[in-house]
């Protein structure tokens, strides 16, 4: 069977998990927290340094509301990429805790070269406290065709004027490795024969490590370094990242929101679309 139109509405089985602080240090050393100066950071890779309290990432979240989603149709895993994430935090990521959520498909939309299938789950705190709701959006190469609605057009459109805040972060060779300890564990981003399988010369860098990096640079910037402020992200993954590719992020403030977009070293705009909602 390909893609199922019909899978809209359809929810997978709910999925609690648990993390403590160690969980919250490898999340944040697989999004290259502490990369070239190990005193950097240390509220996200430490959790005993003098006179610093332990805190977490906020893009970490995105982790813990993941569910296993319901059968929407039969594909090739190789030809499957993320598209799009959306994030929206309902309260600060706590150092340890318990969540359990549950996905439901939100939309199957012909793009003509593929399918675009997007995820919607809540992660709830024991004790019944939303913590994070989280949308991704995966494309299916090949897929299309099959006569279902394009899917709504969204306008990004940043102050006209030179970025407020650019930041570059390098990432590692062995990234994609660090970072799938947090439990992508996807071939496509370690197993050359896996990524040839998909059209790619080596293994790519995770989109979610990709945002995770982002992510990292908005707290410290358009955020003034309190994770706590970021309250919402989204963006739409416009090009592969190599591990050890190095990621640049231009941000704009407009209020009370930001707009973002990464790109590589060359130009290549990697996450696109970016917007962000700072408390």
């Amino acid at each position: 069977m390909p893609i199922d139109p019909g899978a809209v509405g359809r929810e997978g089985e709910p999925r609690s998990r648990s993390w403590d602080s160690k969980d919250a240090l490898l999340y944040a050393v697989g999004v290259g927290a502490g990369l070239g100066d190990p005193t950097r950071e240390l509220e996200f890779t430490t959790e005993n340094s003098d006179g610093v309290e332990q805190r977490v990432l906020p893009t970490f979240a995105v982790l813990l509301s993941q569910a296993p989603p319901p059968s929407f149709g039969e594909f090739d895993r190789a030809m499957l990429v993320h598209a799009e994430q959306h994030l929206v935090l309902h309260r600060p990521v706590p150092v340890e805790g318990t969540v359990t959520a549950r996905a439901r498909v939100v939309g199957v939309h012909d793009k003509g070269s593929g399918a675009l299938v997007t995820i919607e789950a809540t992660a709830v705190l024991d004790g019944g406290e939303p913590l994070a709701t989280n949308r991704s959006a995966v494309f299916i190469r090949g897929e299309g065709g099959f006569g279902g609605d394009r899917g709504p057009k969204q306008a990004w459109s940043p102050p006209d004027r030179a970025p407020d805040h650019t930041v570059t972060y390098a990432t590692r060779p062995e990234q994609a490795l660090l970072y799938r300890l947090s439990g992508d564990r996807n071939p496509l981003h370690s197993d050359p024969t896996f990524a040839a399988k998909g059209g790619f010369d080596t293994p790519i860098l995770h989109g979610l490590c990709t945002y995770g990096v982002t992510g990292r640079a908005l707290v410290a910037t358009v955020c003034g370094g309190d994770p706590d402020r970021l309250t919402a992200m989204s963006g739409r993954f416009s090009a592969t990242v190599l591990p050890g590719q190095s990621l640049t992020v231009d941000a704009w403030r407009d209020g009370g929101d930001a707009w973002f977009r990464t790109s590589l070293d060359d130009g290549t705009v990697v996450l696109d679309h970016g917007r962000a909602t700072v408390a």
